[in-house]
Order: C-alpha cells, then sequence, then structure tokens
C-alpha cells in the first residue's frame, strides 16, 4: 500500500509538473524575449480582475483602496537573455586561456609537493 500510494503521489507531481510546462509553453513563457515580455504584460493585467474575483468568490469584501497596488516589473526578458548570452560567450572566449593557465599553477603545486 505504501508504495502504491508513492506511486500515486508521483503520478500526481508529474501531472501537475507537465501542465505547469504546458502552460508556460502556451503563455509564450518558453518562446523569444518579446513573447516572453507579451506574457508579461497579460499577466500584469490580469492580476488585479483575478484578485477581486477570488475575494468576491470567497465572500471577502475587499475594496480597491484596500488592496496593495500591482507591482511594477521593470524587466525585460529580451535584454536578460542578450545579457545572459553576452556573459556565457565571454566565458567561453576566455576559458582557454585560463585553464592554460590554472594548468600551470597545478603543475607548480605538484612541483613543490614533490621536492
Amino acid at each position: 500500500t505504501v508504495a502504491a500510494f508513492d506511486s500515486f503521489r508521483f503520478v500526481i507531481k508529474g501531472g501537475l509538473a507537465g501542465a505547469a510546462v504546458y502552460m508556460a509553453y502556451d503563455q509564450g513563457l518558453l518562446g523569444s524575449g518579446t513573447q516572453g515580455a507579451e506574457a508579461l504584460r497579460k499577466a500584469q493585467a490580469a492580476l488585479p480582475p483575478a484578485i477581486q474575483e477570488w475575494t468576491s468568490y470567497l465572500g471577502w469584501e475587499v475594496r480597491a483602496a484596500q488592496l496593495p497596488p500591482t507591482p511594477k516589473f521593470d524587466f525585460s526578458p529580451s535584454d536578460s537573455w542578450n545579457k545572459g548570452v553576452q556573459t556565457v560567450m565571454s566565458a567561453l572566449s576566455v576559458a582557454p586561456t585560463r585553464a592554460c593557465e590554472y594548468t600551470v599553477e597545478g603543475w607548480k603545486y605538484v612541483k613543490d609537493l614533490v621536492k
């Protein structure tokens, strides 16, 4: 029975993970930077009405003045992507030089230990 319960939990978690990946793909989060920026704008526009709907569904009376303002993100997925690509390419361009330097330092260390 414990194995069946663990299997059931694995199936549930796998289903939730698959659904999350599908939703991210469907909303354009796994696409280009402009698609990600558009998805972020959609989420920012949909958040306040969704909160109002949930609070009315739960029976809570929430006035607009009580709700905190929606956070404004100054985030550009395309700029972040480009910065990440530049960082990776920079690291790859100096990798052979750094590997040679570390090899020389390693040999010096080994020679000092052998003395």
